[in-house]
């Protein structure tokens, strides 16, 4: 599996606005205790990519894209 990660000043805002909205609409999206509203995840998630706390990463095996916790242990093991 080769992955890539994606600056997140490369996308438009248009196309970041899709990547971010097809993720939170995913199920099994863990927001914590307490479910909140699209608009708050929506901020939650570009601002976690903009500071650099998440990353976009592209997979050419299966053509998608995916937002990660910049320390997600799986990162590493798909990296190596």
């Amino acid at each position: 599996m080769t992955i890539h990660f994606i600056p997140v000043n490369k996308l438009s805002s248009h196309a970041l606005k899709g990547v971010i909205e097809e993720f939170i609409s995913r199920s099994g999206t863990d927001y914590g205790a307490i479910e909140a509203d699209w608009n708050t995840k929506f901020n939650q998630v570009k601002q976690k990519l903009k500071t650099g706390e998440a990353v976009l990463v592209y997979d050419d095996e299966t053509e998608t894209t995916g937002i990660f916790l910049a320390d997600d242990p799986v990162l590493k093991k798909l990296n190596t």
